[in-house]
C-alpha cells in the first residue's frame, strides 16, 4: 500500500509537471492508449477466445464514466495543488458508501450516515465555501469523485464475473475510446518528452493498481485505509518541494477527517464482512 501511493502521488506529480498546454481530454487519452498497449497480451487472449467477457454493458458503463472521470482529473490536476487534488479524492471512498446502499442494497447504518457526514464536513473545511472562491479545478475533481464511485461499485459487481486482467484491460480499451473524440476536437501536438512523460503516468498507475491489488489480497481493508492517507503527505511535501506549492492547513485538516471517515467505513465494512 506504501508503494500504491508512492504511484498514484508520481501520477499526479508528471501531470502537474506536463502542464496546461495539451488540453485535459488530450493527455488523459495518451495516457489510456499508451496503458492499452501495456495490456496487448490480455487483448490477445480476448481476441482468441481465451479469455471472455461476460459483463459487457456494465464494462462498457463503467469505461464511459471513468474516462470522463479522468478527463476532469487530468483537467483539476494541473490547475490545483497536489495536495488539494489528493484531499478532495478521498470524497470518493466516502460516496462509495452512499452509492452502495442507493443501488447495491446494501444496508447504511446509523454509524456509517454518521461516517459519511463526517467525510462531507472534511469536504467543506477544503473548500471553505463563502470564504473563499472555489476555483475551476476544484469543481472539477467534485465532479470527479461520483464518477470514480460509480466505476468502483461497477468494478465491485464485476468481480464476480470476471477476471482481475479482463477487468483492468476493459478499462483501458473503453476509456481510451470514451476520451478519442473530445481529445481530437483541440488537439494539440506533443512534444516527445511530453509522450514520454505521458507513458511514465501509465506505467506508474498500472503499477499502483497491481500493488493496490496485491495488498486488498494481503490484508483487511481496515489496516490498510488508514496507510492511504501517507498519500496526502507525500502530496504535501513534493508539492511544496517540486512546485513551491503552499501547504494549507485546512486542506491538511480536510483530508484527515476524509480518512477518519473513510478508514472508520473501511473497519465496519471489514466487520459486516467477518460476521
Amino acid at each position: 500500500m506504501l508503494m500504491t501511493g508512492f504511484c498514484f502521488v508520481g501520477v499526479t506529480i508528471v501531470v502537474r509537471y506536463i502542464g496546461t498546454r495539451i488540453p485535459a481530454p488530450q493527455a488523459a487519452f495518451i495516457r489510456y492508449a499508451l496503458g492499452t498497449l501495456l495490456m496487448l497480451p490480455v487483448i490477445i487472449q480476448l481476441l482468441k477466445g481465451t479469455e471472455k467477457i461476460h459483463s459487457w454493458r456494465v464494462m462498457l458503463c463503467r469505461g464511459v464514466l471513468h474516462g470522463i472521470g479522468v478527463i476532469f482529473w487530468f483537467y483539476a490536476m494541473a490547475r490545483i495543488p497536489i495536495a488539494e487534488v489528493t484531499a478532495l479524492g478521498y470524497l470518493t471512498p466516502v460516496l462509495i458508501t452512499v452509492g452502495a446502499a442507493l443501488f447495491l442494497g446494501e444496508k447504511l447504518h446509523i454509524r456509517r450516515i454518521l461516517a459519511v457526514v463526517f467525510g462531507l464536513l472534511g469536504v467543506m473545511i477544503i473548500l471553505r465555501p463563502g470564504f473563499s472562491g472555489i476555483s475551476s479545478g476544484q469543481i472539477a475533481q467534485l465532479m470527479a469523485a461520483p464518477l470514480f464511485a460509480a466505476s468502483m461499485l461497477m468494478t465491485k459487481k464485476m468481480t464476480s464475473t470476471e477476471s482481475l486482467s479482463v477487468i483492468v484491460t476493459g478499462l483501458s480499451i473503453v476509456c481510451t475510446l470514451t476520451m478519442l473524440l473530445p481529445a481530437l476536437a483541440h488537439w494539440v501536438t506533443p512534444n516527445m518528452t511530453e509522450v514520454l512523460l505521458l507513458a511514465l503516468t501509465a506505467i506508474l498507475a498500472t503499477v499502483g493498481h497491481y500493488t493496490m491489488t496485491k495488498a486488498f489480497h494481503l490484508a483487511p481493508l481496515s489496516v490498510l485505509q488508514p496507510v492511504s492517507f501517507l498519500q496526502l503527505l507525500w502530496a504535501i511535501l513534493f508539492g511544496a518541494l517540486l512546485f513551491s506549492e503552499s501547504i494549507d492547513i485546512y486542506v491538511f485538516i480536510g483530508g484527515a477527517i476524509l480518512v477518519v471517515s473513510t478508514s472508520y467505513i473501511a473497519h465496519r465494512e471489514s466487520v459486516a464482512n467477518r460476521n
